[in-house]
This record gives structure tokens, sequence and C-alpha cells, in this order.
């Protein structure tokens, strides 16, 4: 499912316009990553969290040519599901 079609289904469900469905999908993804770059968690209930990690600086391999690299720290997105949405796949 791309956004298109994630934009339908809200659109649907929700008795929107696929402009306003669309409106709120983007205004929704626009919270979370504004609360993601400050730090903060986002906790959708049933749904899952989406929280920030720290990966440390670390040492790597170019696959190409075997050689050493040196991988930069990078701050990463996790997701945690929900009991309900693991309930519903399981």
């Amino acid at each position: 499912m791309n956004k298109t079609d994630l934009t339908n289904k809200i659109a649907a469900g929700a008795g929107l316009s696929k402009v306003d469905a669309k409106k709120a999908l983007d205004a929704a993804i626009e919270a979370v990553s504004a609360a993601l770059k400050e730090g903060d968690k986002v906790s959708i209930l049933g749904f899952g969290t989406f929280s920030t990690s720290v990966r440390p600086a670390h040492e790597g391999k170019n696959p190409r040519t075997g050689a050493a690299i040196k991988i930069a720290e990078k701050t990463v997105v996790k997701f945690k599901a929900g009991s309900d949405l693991d309930n519903m796949l399981n």
C-alpha cells in the first residue's frame, strides 16, 4: 500500500473527500515527524509507539572492496507495534 492507497482508504473510512483525507494524513505525518525531531515518543493507543534511538559510530566494510570504512553516528526511527495491532495480525 502506498500513500495514495492509504489516503483513499482514509477518505472512504472517515467519509471525507480525498483532498481532505490527504491533508489529514499529511498533518499527522508532519506532527509525528516534528515530535520525533524534538526527541519525543509518539504513542498511538492500540497501534504502536514511534521513538528515536542513536546508533553509535562504528566501523563497517565496503562490500565491493572489503576495505574498512567509518560509519558515522546516526539517529534512527523505531516503531514498536501495539498489542491491538499485534493481535490483529496473529
